[in-house]
């Protein structure tokens, strides 16, 4: 369930709904959705809120990806995989 509700917030992110794919991610609170809430905060431009979430994941950084669409791509991936 947490899965398939993540990887809808991706596909809504990377299709330009950022408030809905937020809406989506700040339910929970597990490494995953920290990581994916970290990325939207970059879309965002907000460095200092994107940082807070990073520091919530499992050794995620904000300097890790410069495109936070690359980024997408990749949780979206590793979710995928898992």
């Amino acid at each position: 369930m947490l899965e398939s509700e993540l990887l809808q917030a991706i596909k809504l992110a990377l299709s330009g709904d950022w408030h809905r794919a937020h809406n989506i991610v700040q339910k929970y609170n597990d490494a995953n959705a920290n990581w994916l809430h970290a990325i939207l905060h970059k879309m965002e431009d907000d460095e200092w809120n994107s940082k807070y979430w990073y520091a919530k994941t499992d050794g995620k950084q904000y300097e890790d990806y410069v495109d936070a669409n690359t980024e997408l791509i990749a949780i979206q991936n590793w979710l995928n995989n898992d």
